[in-house]
């Protein structure tokens, strides 16, 4: 059965956006980026809240930005490769290919997506996340945690849910982020 994998970017203070609904302070360095996008090269599914998907569509819709270097041109081919999965009661089309858009995040439905994958499948956006958070779907949290205090915002972990973790790697790079990955343990 397939993995599904929270991946984030957070500050020190368990943020993924300021106050205002900013994330700038998230944009990673090359050695950053490459590491990123190597952890997402195999995933085949992207569940996504609607922000987080319309953040992310660029790397199809824009081809300025793929062709501004070759890691982005890397990473946007990643990111096409694989399955998008969009909820959203708001939206009325998606704007990518190979893109579903559902109205409700439903458990049951996600549960047979991992067990009918054969790659591994992301959570992004952290209303969507605490849902699998909460529903029990979360096998893998990798968190980038970036040296930036931001005082409040959007947290990036649901509150009101207790989860035991075990730590399977971590890494500290050149410009202060630090990587980790935690495995629920069920």
């Amino acid at each position: 059965m397939a993995k599904l994998i929270y991946i984030s970017n957070v500050s020190l203070d368990g943020y993924i956006e300021d106050e205002h609904g900013s994330f700038n302070w998230t944009a990673p360095d090359d050695e950053v980026f490459a590491f990123i996008t190597d952890l997402v090269r195999s995933v085949g599914t992207h569940l996504y809240g609607r922000r987080l998907y319309d953040t992310m569509a660029v790397w199809e819709t824009d081809s300025a930005l793929a062709a501004q270097s070759e890691l982005m041109g890397d990473f946007a081919d990643v990111w096409q490769a694989a399955e998008k999965v969009v909820y959203s009661t708001t939206l009325d089309a998606v704007s990518t290919a190979k893109t579903k858009l559902e109205r409700n995040f439903d458990p049951d439905s996600v549960r047979d997506m991992k067990a009918s994958a054969t790659s591994d499948l992301t959570v992004g956006g952290a209303n969507l996340a605490a849902h699998a958070f909460k529903a029990g779907l979360v096998d893998e949290c990798h968190l980038f945690i970036a040296p930036v205090l931001l005082g409040g915002g959007k947290p990036s972990l649901p509150s009101g849910t207790r989860a035991e973790l075990e730590l399977l790697d971590e890494r500290r790079f050149n410009n202060g982020v630090v990587y980790l990955c935690h495995r629920a343990c069920l």
